[in-house]
Parts: structure tokens; C-alpha cells; sequence
């Protein structure tokens, strides 16, 4: 997995055929999918994992825009307008799109569903190609799932997505703050919930000591309520491990299969990485947009530190050793991607010392 951005001249053939970026909730991963969507060449699929998806109707597409309060870049179209094609009047849904896509997986083996999964994604593929265009995934619900996807469509460029983990949990848990929004706070919840019984899962929720939701309701969406509900008045340092948890288990996915990695802490702060980034675009998937105008995400953290409240910051460093401990400690791991990881954990200790 090449984790520099050293660009090696590719012949036309060589060429990926598509790009998965795999990002977290709150990562940027939005503004990366943007850059890509603002060129001719490519047809952009938003959050195609996204629940939203199986209720989604053509009256409902126009009305798909930033809110003021998601930190979304503007956009020329609506988030979900290349589904269009996918959707039928006087119905709702997307053709191929089931619930049970929504909820991550981190089992080592593609699970009963993935058939389905693959057929879906595929027929996106195949529509955009047969327009002549290049499909571009951005997933929010993807890295636990990436050796599979990367195994069923060797032919794509997967992309990782990391922001720092005291940056991208700042900017959830002050939605939830201020407006009363839990979705970003209760997500790692349900994820880790729904996958507790994966002996991975199990070893990250002990290792970030998290205390999960104690029910455990019968469907996967009764628990997303549930996950919810406990968001609602979650104790923040126990919010805050769980979301670590998630944080480097996704990580550790990345590991384990992307082309190329993208540190949003850097590329808002270098021009020249941001140029570097480009080009192995460019080199990997003959596309090239345009990072230049990245903001400086890091620093934004440091100007809100005084906006969050009922965490102990200075205790942080306790979860971010063990998660980064967790990741040491699984095979096969690059000595790059840990060296990644301590510098975003580093970092994040700086950046939570300041919350009190």
C-alpha cells in the first residue's frame, strides 16, 4: 500500500477505472469529493451507503443542499443528483439500494449481503462508464468493508481519508452542542454495537475502555435508536472513546488497502502537498483536481477549543495511546501508516489538552 505521494508516470492503460474515497463522518471527506465532482470527467456519488437512500425520491433530490450548519462547500447541484437516473416517479428509493448497506462491517469476510452490495455499486460503475465518465464514490460507511470492496473492484483507486481524531470529534460534538443534532455522537455507537461480536471490535472497545448503549434491541435500526437516545446525554469522555475506537479501526482498514492516503491536517496546511496530492491523482486515475483551496482544519480546532464542553481533555491521552497501541499491534501494518497515526495522535493530544 503506498502511502508517499511519489508520483510514477502511468501508461494510459494503467489507469484505474474509478475512485473510492473512504472517509469518516466529519473528515472532510465532503470537500475531497467535491474536488472531483467539479471535473468534467467524472459522475460523483454521494454517501451511496447512506439509509437516506431507501426513502430518497425525485421530488426529494433539488432540496439535497448544505444546511448552514453542516460546513459543507457549496455546491452546483444537489448532493444526491446523479441518483437520478436511478429513481422512478410517484416512488421512492434507489434502485439496488438496501438498508442493510448502511451499517459498516468488520468482519475479515465479505457477509451474506455483500452480493447484493457488490451488484449495486457495479451497476453505478456501469452506468456512469457508459456515459463516458469516471464514477466517484465518496462512503462515510465503507472502511470497515474496504479489503472487500478492494478485492470486487480492483480496477478503482481506493482512497483513505484522516483527520486528526480531536478535530473530526470536535466538529460533531458541537453540532450536538448547539444544535442539538446526536447523529455524529451516537454513530461510532452503533457501529461498534452492531459489531461488538467481531473479535477485533471486541479488542478496540476493551482497549478504549467505551461503554456502549445497554440495550440490545433485535434490529439493526431499533439499536441506531437506541444509539441515539443514549447520545443524547452520553458522558462526553466516554463519547469521545468510542469515537477513537471507530476512529483507528478504520484506520487500521485503510492499512490494509488503499492506494493512496489523504492527511486533510496537512492538506490544509501545505500547498505543496496539496500539489503533490494532485499529481498522484493524476498519475493513479488520470484525473486532477484542484486541493489548493483546503482550510486550515486544524487550526479552526484550536480557535473552538473553548466552545467544548463536558470533556477532560488532559485525560486524553489515555485513549489515544491505547488505540494507537491497538494499531502497533495488528499484523501487517506499515511502518508509514503507524507513523501517520502517531503524528495525528500527537497532535490530538494538543488539541484536547485544551478542552475542559
Amino acid at each position: 500500500m503506498p502511502l508517499s505521494h511519489e508520483v510514477d508516470a502511468a501508461p494510459k492503460s494503467a489507469l484505474k477505472q474509478g475512485v473510492f474515497l473512504h472517509t469518516g463522518w466529519r473528515s472532510a471527506g465532503t470537500w475531497v469529493w467535491s474536488r472531483l465532482r467539479a471535473l468534467n470527467a467524472v459522475t460523483a456519488f454521494y454517501e451511496p451507503l447512506s439509509n437516506v437512500l431507501s426513502d430518497l425520491s425525485l421530488a426529494d433530490v433539488a432540496a439535497s443542499r448544505p444546511t448552514l450548519t453542516s460546513g459543507h462547500p457549496p455546491l452546483d447541484a444537489p448532493y444526491f443528483n446523479e441518483y437520478t437516473p436511478f429513481l422512478q416517479e410517484g416512488a421512492r428509493g434507489v434502485a439496488g439500494y438496501s438498508r442493510q448497506f448502511s451499517i459498516d462491517r468488520f468482519g475479515d469476510l465479505p457477509d451474506a449481503g455483500f452480493p447484493a452490495l457488490h451488484a449495486y455499486l457495479r451497476n453505478l460503475c456501469e452506468h456512469s462508464t457508459r456515459q463516458g465518465s469516471v464514477p466517484v464514490f465518496k462512503f462515510c460507511r465503507s472502511s470497515g468493508r474496504l479489503p472487500w470492496l478492494r478485492h470486487a473492484f480492483p480496477d478503482a483507486m481506493h482512497v483513505g481519508v484522516l483527520r486528526n481524531p480531536a478535530s473530526q470529534f470536535a466538529s460533531g460534538w458541537l453540532l450536538n452542542q448547539q444544535w442539538r443534532n446526536p447523529f455524529f455522537v451516537a454513530a461510532p455507537f452503533r457501529v461498534l454495537g452492531l459489531n461488538r461480536a467481531e473479535p477485533v471490535v471486541k479488542q478496540v472497545i476493551d482497549m478504549c475502555d467505551v461503554k456502549l448503549p445497554p440495550a440490545t434491541p433485535a434490529s439493526d435500526d431499533a439499536y441506531a435508536m437506541a444509539c441515539e437516545q443514549y447520545a443524547r446525554s452520553a458522558e462526553g469522555n466516554n463519547a469521545y472513546r468510542a469515537f477513537v475506537a471507530l476512529w483507528v479501526l478504520c484506520a487500521w482498514r485503510m492499512g490494509q488497502g488503499v492506494d493512496l492516503l489523504i492527511d486533510m491536517d496537512q492538506l490544509g496546511q501545505s500547498r505543496e502537498y496539496a500539489t503533490r496530492l494532485r499529481a498522484s491523482f493524476e498519475a493513479q486515475s488520470g484525473l486532477s483536481p484542484d486541493f489548493s483551496g483546503a482550510r486550515d482544519l486544524v487550526e479552526e480546532t484550536r480557535r473552538n477549543a473553548a466552545r467544548i464542553g463536558a470533556i477532560d481533555g488532559g485525560s486524553m491521552r489515555a485513549v489515544h495511546s491505547a488505540a494507537l497501541k491497538f494499531l502497533k499491534a495488528q499484523s501487517g501494518m506499515e511502518a508509514a501508516l503507524i507513523e501517520r497515526v502517531r503524528e495525528q495522535m500527537v497532535l490530538a493530544n494538543e488539541l484536547t489538552a485544551q478542552w475542559r
